[in-house]
Order: structure tokens, then sequence, then C-alpha cells
């Protein structure tokens, strides 16, 4: 059931089997399974997360290589619906261990904002990250090539930039090592900094041994057309073509509600099993937020795994389902 203001009421008082934190792929792919488990989930989602932004999953096996990630997700949430899980749009604030349940407390709606706690046996972290963006006086234009030719996941679209005139943007030293990399795919790289931080001695001549270009001067606009972004202005009114480009400027992860829980965390990353079990027995980490590779694929395979975890526990501690009508009865003698 989609819930909202008008008729959550009606699952407060209800102990879901789990909760999933997160809407994404692997969020959908967790509930799906868990449903068809006959367990019984809620999705609380924030929207618009990094799979909504993805304009063309040219990497997912099955999917036309133009589909976008906004239909992909569509297709999964009507298909948990279908299924009778429940799904929310809010923005999970905290979540309490309460023993033998967790409460998690919701934001809904950003206007008249009401706070429901929700209860379930086991919590499924699915709530990813988002990509941090060069930061212009006018976003919108950066909005208007982000997930079309100007990437942020080099092992999902590499293959997109290969052997183009290449724009990496970085706002870190660290992260111009992204260029090293990137190389596998295209040598024709120009580094941006957008003026951001300083760059070593020792960075700018292994720049030069490869034969990368470094712009230091802040980005002004990317300039393009219909979402093909062909080049950048640079503050001092100068330009410089390019044919795609890498934003390398990190990310943010969306784990603040797990911040009060005793998790062992490897960075921004929560440690997991091979089920994607982390440190607590019943809380489960999925896809960006776990360690390991972010791709859709990933998260989708993360989400089976869980929900089969919670199931073959939630089984093992239930009594057995019986035909009763196939029952021997034997009267005593």
């Amino acid at each position: 059931m989609k819930l909202s203001k008008k008729n959550l009421a009606q699952r407060l008082d209800h102990v879901y089997d789990a909760i999933v934190v997160g809407g994404g792929a692997g969020g959908l792919s967790a509930a799906i399974y868990l449903q068809r488990y006959l367990l019984s989930s809620l999705v609380i989602e924030k929207g618009r997360g990094r799979s909504f932004w993805m304009q063309d999953l040219r990497n997912y096996l099955g999917l036309p290589p133009d589909t976008p990630g906004r239909v992909m997700l569509k297709q999964g949430h009507d298909h948990l619906l279908s299924l009778e899980g429940d799904y929310l749009m809010g923005f999970v604030e905290e979540v309490r261990d309460e023993g033998d349940t967790f409460a998690v407390k919701v934001k809904v709606g950003k206007q008249e904002s009401i706070y429901p706690v929700f209860r379930a046996k086991y919590l499924i972290a699915a709530s990813g990250i988002i990509d941090n963006l060069p930061q212009l006086e006018n976003m919108q234009n950066v909005f208007d090539y982000a997930g079309y030719n100007l990437h942020v996941c080099m092992i999902c679209d590499g293959y997109e930039m290969a052997n183009k005139r290449c724009g990496l943007f970085a706002s870190s030293e660290g992260q111009i090592n992204t260029a090293f990399v990137l190389n596998w795919f295209t040598p024709y790289l120009t580094v941006f900094t957008h003026g951001l931080f300083e760059v070593s001695e020792a960075m700018r001549q292994k720049l030069k041994d490869h034969g990368y270009q470094l712009v230091e001067t802040p980005i002004k606009q990317f300039l393009g057309d219909k979402h093909e972004m062909n080049g950048v202005e640079l503050v001092d009114g100068s330009t410089i073509a390019l044919e795609t480009g890498l934003v390398a400027m990190g990310s943010h992860y969306y784990n603040e509600y797990l911040q009060g829980l005793d998790l062992e965390w490897k960075g921004g990353n929560l440690v997991t099993d091979n089920m994607c079990r982390t440190s607590h027995p019943r809380i489960f980490a999925l896809g960006d937020l776990k360690e390991g590779i972010n791709q859709v694929s990933i998260a989708v395979s993360d989400g089976t795994l869980a929900a089969t975890a919670i199931w073959r526990e939630i089984r093992r501690a239930s009594p057995p389902r019986l035909w009763q009508d196939n029952l021997i009865k034997t009267e005593p003698s």
C-alpha cells in the first residue's frame, strides 16, 4: 500500500518484518524479495536518489541501453505495490534499537511535517549516496549535463568516455589520481580544480609527464546543447573544448540516521558479511552504503541476499505450517 499522511495511521501499530530505508534499486529489490517470501516490508524513500538521476542504464543486463533510472525505479515501485508491500515518501531521521524491534522515526511532508514512528524486527539500510557536483552560481547549468555526458561513475561510464576529449573535475589533489585510471579509457584528459585547492609540484609534474592539461581557474559555466556538454567557460572568459567529462568530487553518504547505533564502519561505509549483514545481527546494508563497488547490479544483488538472510532466520524460528486435513489422527485405544 502506498502510505501518506492520510492513511499511515493504519500501520503505526503494525510491526513489520523489515523496514527498508531507501527506495533505490537495492532497497526495492530487498522489499520485493521480502514480500515474495511472504514477509511484510515498508520502504521509506526520501526521493531523487542517485539512480533517479541516471539518464541511461547502458550496462544493466536485460534493459534497453536508453532506459532512464527513473523508469527502472517506477517499475520496481509498482512491482512492490502489486505484492502488497508498503511504500512511504519520507525522510528517516532516527533509528532506535528497542531490543526486539527497531523504532524508525520519519519526517513526512516538507510543509506541516509530521513525525510518525514505525517498528520492525529487521532494518535494511539502502539509503545510498549522492555525488558532489561542481558548485556554480547557476546550478541548473550543471544539472543540464550531469548524468548525460557529464558522468559521475567511471566504472559505469568509462566506455562512454573512450578516446574522447574528457574533463576531469576534482575538489582535492587525491581525486586527481582518478586521471591515472581514467586514462585506460581515454588519454585526452584535462584536469579542472575549479580553484578549490593547491596542486603540489609532484602532482603537477606527474600530470605534465602524462601530457594532461591542468586548469586551476574557476569554471563559470558548462557549454553545450540539448544535454550534450561540449566544453567549459572559465571565469576569465576563456573556453576549453571537451566531448565528455567525469566528476570526481566525492559523495555524501545518507547514513546520519545510523550514527546512534553500535555499528562497524570503514570510512563512510558499513562493514558487512557476505549476506550484507552489518556488525548488528538485525541490520543489513546494501549498495553504496556498504564496502564495495557502487553499481546498480550489485545493489540489486545485495537486496536479494539481505532479504533471503532475513527470511531464513524468521523461517527457522517459526513453527512448521501443517496441512491439518491430511494429518492422521489416531484414536486412543
